[in-house]
């Protein structure tokens, strides 16, 4: 039977973007597939705060930073964990992309028109020992124009390709099936979804209005993980987090379904990994939500109290921004799903930052004077809007009314405010010097010590009392979730593996749906700024190997 294409590429998110322009940039013909409309190209890639790991950059020797490869080696295995015997390709995977975010990462990006934000920022923490999880310096780069920004040479590209007759994009086809003749998959089955104009992100019919059926000399799967599922992710939620929460908010969409997971498993593919995932614990329900059980993730600086259900405060080294897995466990643990920021408007101001593109139309529209309004007082605008309209907000003058709120919000007295008060007071105390015992108090003091927490990242040290620094505010915070470590088995060149380790000819696979690469790039945890850029990388391989091999 005559060929539709030289490959398929199922996923029109940031990695099938990156595969289908590499393709067609060598050439090939590439039919590029999405369940969801026009309208939602990049995926979730468009959400996101478009954050990119690098290694040793200009911005980082611009703020004083002194990074290396061996020290982001280190950080990266001391985070991963790797221990088990499916970890031998998402180790190798892990090398060569730390090669690369070390090496021509930043100088591809840059050709192709993408800019950073010049402040460096600093996730994942650690706070731990030099050999354990965290990065050591700041290396979260904020693209200039957010997720739309880092999305937007990618989608030049490929309309590149349609232009020259070289790529043909078909919106709502679903794959449900993928196909071998004489042991090649070559080919895809699927239904046709009826057409949608919801807007990006909005749930859209699932109604079948026919089938399909396509064939090419291979496929690259890039069709994302599961966190918009959450059947899926309790039924892959591992025990050493404990039971998963009865109520998860959502950092992703609906269509971000684990669907072709499973078809890829089907054909044979061997799925690694499932119980690696990375949800958040900073979330906040959405006031005006675009789709179900909308969340969006607090970035937080270093100095709001993080307190469980109960109000006690969360044990070292778990300070916002240090260790997302080791708080998800913890909290796990409490017999709660909630936790609570408690911190000031001062605080909020200068620390308070929300994921994704939407809630940063500053650094997304790429307007300089709206930055700069950042320095001004007052809490950016979105941040002001989920305090005034959130219903995980609550703000008070007085720390009795401010306990009496959240116990409200929660319709349980958990929280006693003579308890709270006399944490908060001794943690007062311990500002009054440039040291302390405290470590939360310590570690405020070494952010500043970075330029960049200093500039726009971390308040100047202070009593939560103080009424000069007030309002006081209470944060509650959920599970959001967003990201699978684990998922398609796959070598260096991004061919999907079986479960014997042979590969299943015809197949490849890039992006969430490989766990980044090689079925979990990351291990047992993220160093932060890797989703996007693993999505880049492993794209950009699965093209340039499936041009190599269909020559």
């Amino acid at each position: 039977m005559a060929l539709d294409a030289d490959v398929i590429v199922i996923g029109a998110g940031l990695a099938g973007l990156a595969a289908t322009a590499e393709l067609a940039d060598a050439g090939r013909t590439v039919i590029l597939l999405d369940q969801e409309p026009a309208g939602s190209l990049g995926g979730q890639a468009h959400w996101s705060f478009g954050g990119l790991f690098l290694v040793d950059s200009p911005e980082q020797r611009r703020m004083r930073i002194r990074d290396s490869y061996e020290l982001a080696w280190q950080d990266w295995l001391g985070t991963a964990g790797f221990d088990r015997p499916e970890d031998h390709w998402p180790r190798q995977w892990a090398k060569a992309y730390l090669d690369f975010a070390a090496g021509e990462k930043r100088a591809w990006l840059h050709a192709q028109g993408v800019r950073f934000f010049p402040v460096v920022g600093w996730a994942e923490r650690g706070g731990l020992l030099a050999s354990g999880p965290g990065n050591s310096v700041p290396r979260f780069h904020i693209t200039w124009g957010t997720g739309p920004g880092l999305v937007e040479p990618f989608a030049r590209r490929v309309r590149a390709g349609v232009a020259k007759g070289l790529v043909r994009t078909l919106f709502r086809h679903r794959v449900t099936e993928l196909a071998a003749t004489a042991g090649v998959t070559d080919t895809v089955r699927g239904e046709l979804l009826v057409p949608s104009t919801v807007e990006r992100g909005v749930a859209s019919s699932r109604e079948v209005a026919g089938a399909f059926e396509l064939r090419a000399q291979a496929v690259i799967i890039a069709s994302g993980g599961i966190g918009g599922n959450h059947e899926l992710v309790r039924k892959a939620w591992p025990a050493r987090l404990g039971t998963p929460p009865a109520r998860l908010l959502s950092g992703v969409p609906a269509h971000v379904d684990g669907l072709m997971q499973q078809v890829a498993g089907a054909a044979g593919g061997h799925l690694i990994n499932g119980d690696r995932m990375w949800h958040y614990t900073e979330g906040i329900e959405n006031w005006n939500p675009i789709w179900a059980k909308h969340g969006i993730r607090i970035l937080p600086g270093p100095s709001s109290l993080w307190l469980d259900a109960r109000g006690n405060r969360l044990p070292v080294p778990l300070f916002p921004g240090f260790d997302t897995l080791g708080t998800l466990e913890h909290i796990m643990g409490t017999g709660y799903e909630h936790t609570w920021f408690v911190l000031t408007q001062k605080i909020i101001e200068k620390e308070f930052a929300l994921s994704g593109s939407e809630q940063n139309p500053d650094l997304t529209g790429r307007s300089l004077r709206q930055v700069l309004g950042r320095a001004l007082p007052g809490a950016p605008g979105p941040v002001e809007a989920f305090k005034r309209y959130g219903s995980d907000f609550v703000v008070a003058d007085r720390l009795d009314d401010l306990v009496r709120q959240m116990n409200g919000r929660t319709g349980e007295d958990l929280i006693d405010e003579a308890a709270l008060r006399r944490e908060i007071e001794a943690r007062d105390r311990e500002i009054a010097n440039p040291f302390s015992k405290d470590l939360q108090v310590t570690a405020i003091h070494g952010a500043r010590r970075y330029l960049g927490d200093k500039l726009v990242r971390t308040a100047t040290p202070h009593r939560l009392l103080d009424p000069k620094a007030g309002p006081l505010i209470a944060v509650r915070l959920h599970v959001l979730t967003r990201k699978s470590l684990g998922g398609l088995e796959t070598d260096l060149s991004a061919r999907v593996l079986r479960a014997d380790g042979s590969v299943l000819d015809g197949v490849y696979a890039a992006g969430e749906v490989a766990g980044f690469g090689g079925g979990g790039v990351h291990g047992y945890r993220s160093l932060e700024g890797t989703f996007l850029g693993g999505c880049l990388f492993s794209g950009r391989t699965a093209g340039r190997a499936v041009a190599a091999a269909t020559a």
